[in-house]
């Protein structure tokens, strides 16, 4: 769904420096560099998010998994399967 408003949103031209050899590899093969960017820097942002979020929760998730270890499931007799 972020891919999908990453496309409505306005774009910004911006300066990157890349590898030149990389660079002319992909141009021959017709990929589109800013897109192509874009797209590894999307991934890198919701890595990013992913791995802060874990950081900030690992508290509450390590005291979540210790009650199931120790307690099982909650509700967990009413799983049907």
């Amino acid at each position: 769904m972020q891919s999908a408003q990453a496309t409505k949103s306005i774009r910004k031209p911006t300066n990157l420096s890349l590898d030149s050899a990389l660079l002319k590899e992909a141009k021959a093969l017709g990929i589109n560099v800013s897109r192509s960017a874009e797209a590894g820097i999307a991934e890198a942002v919701k890595l990013h998010k992913k791995q802060k979020w874990l950081k900030e929760n690992a508290t509450a998730l390590a005291s979540s998994n210790s009650y199931v270890e120790a307690n099982g499931l909650p509700l967990a007799r009413h799983r049907q399967f």
